[in-house]
């Protein structure tokens, strides 16, 4: 019994296999077959099996912590339009999807979402990818605010351990999606390997007080995702869109707590909200604010006083509105369900109260969220 137990396991994960491998062949070719796309590194599909294959390991390296949160970028101060230098490198990193729960990211620079890339309008700007030595496989950038073949992708097929560099005119304001753009594109996405580009206006936007960065992202992990360890990225999971973690910055609890973004109460706060997907929309809403400007999809003029704003795969928005009252604000995708996979950040505003604004009469029973 035990070895047809066995047999039967290993027939089922060797189908498995093959389906992701026919799978990521068969995406990759249909992107190759309608684009004139010339990857320059060989067989990039073996990955997909190694990965599949790669069984989950119960126990996680020593000191294994999240990914750290990169810093929202300063607004522009100088006049001219560059020229500009962005450096970006693309590197395996490991940590903590949730406690307990380690995961295998793919990233620029060491962070999910990578960095925050700000520029003006009328930039000239040189970016350029390096592929880290110890990546499994080749990588690229595609950036939603370049104008060109691919935002950049095509010309940036970078094999491990070589260096792409291409250069470009930031035209249009306004934010910006940026990711890996190498077959399967998904799976990439699915990584971690995405971030902002930011391109204010000629004039630059209007001063608030602070600004944060905050981009949404799903995960798909191997074997079961509620069991501790080191977990791969899903392929199969990805390709059914059934995502086990839905994350802002990378992993569950990565803005809460003593990683809550803080304000004080009279602040005006700008949020520069990015959702990588690779599959899910999001509808942002900040438990307990109106959102008073909302430049939805990163567009140039505002809309006001909404309550949630959709954000598609592969899109972007930038948010404003004033602190009038002291508390933890929630940032939440509103589709609910997905707090439960890790949905959730905290805005923490200290200050006076505002009993005009806001008082509690007699408190109702405790433990309730809001929402």
């Amino acid at each position: 019994m035990g070895a047809i137990s066995y047999f039967s396991q290993r027939s089922k994960r060797r189908r498995w296999v093959l389906a992701g491998v026919s799978l990521a062949i068969g995406a990759a070719t249909l992107f190759l077959q309608f684009s004139d796309w010339e990857p320059r590194a060989a067989g990039p599909f073996a990955f997909v099996a190694r990965a599949l294959a790669e069984p989950v390991s119960t126990r996680l390296p020593p000191g294994l912590t999240r990914l750290p949160s990169p810093e929202v970028a300063p607004p522009i101060a100088r006049k001219d339009g560059g020229p500009v230098k962005v450096e970006l490198e693309a590197k395996t990193a490991r940590g903590l999807m949730a406690d307990g729960v380690g995961f295998t990211y793919w990233t620029f620079n060491g962070t999910v979402p990578g960095p925050m890339i700000r520029l003006r309008q009328d930039d000239e700007v040189e970016l350029t990818l390096k592929n880290s030595t110890d990546s499994p496989v080749s990588h690229s950038i595609d950036s939603h605010g370049v104008i060109g073949p691919g935002g950049g992708g095509k010309v940036t097929q970078t094999p491990p351990g070589e260096t792409s560099v291409f250069r470009f005119k930031a035209t249009t304001p306004g934010a910006f999606i940026y990711h890996c753009a190498t077959p399967m594109i998904p799976f990439h996405l699915s990584h971690g390997m995405y971030g902002l580009m930011v391109v204010e206006p000629r004039g630059g936007w209007p001063k608030v007080d602070r600004e944060f960065y905050v981009v949404q992202g799903d995960f798909y992990l191997t074997g079961d995702p509620a069991k501790a360890g080191m977990h791969q990225a899903a392929v199969e999971r990805m390709a059914k869109e059934t995502p086990d973690y839905v994350v802002f910055n990378g992993s569950v609890g990565s803005l809460a707590k003593e990683r809550a973004l803080k304000a004080k109460v009279g602040e005006t706060v700008r949020i520069f909200f990015g959702n990588a997907g690779p599959n899910l929309v999001s509808s942002f809403h900040v438990i307990g604010e109106i959102l008073e400007k909302v430049y939805p999809e990163g567009a140039s003029e505002p809309m006001t006083n909404i309550q949630s704003t959709l954000v598609p795969a592969g899109g972007a928005t930038i948010v404003e509105f004033k602190l009038r009252a002291p508390g933890t604000y929630l940032l939440v995708d509103h589709s609910l369900a997905r707090l439960q996979k890790g949905a959730l950040g905290m805005l923490e505003v200290e200050g006076p109260e505002n009993p005009e604004v806001f008082q509690s009469v007699k408190m109702g029973s405790p433990g309730g969220g809001g929402h």
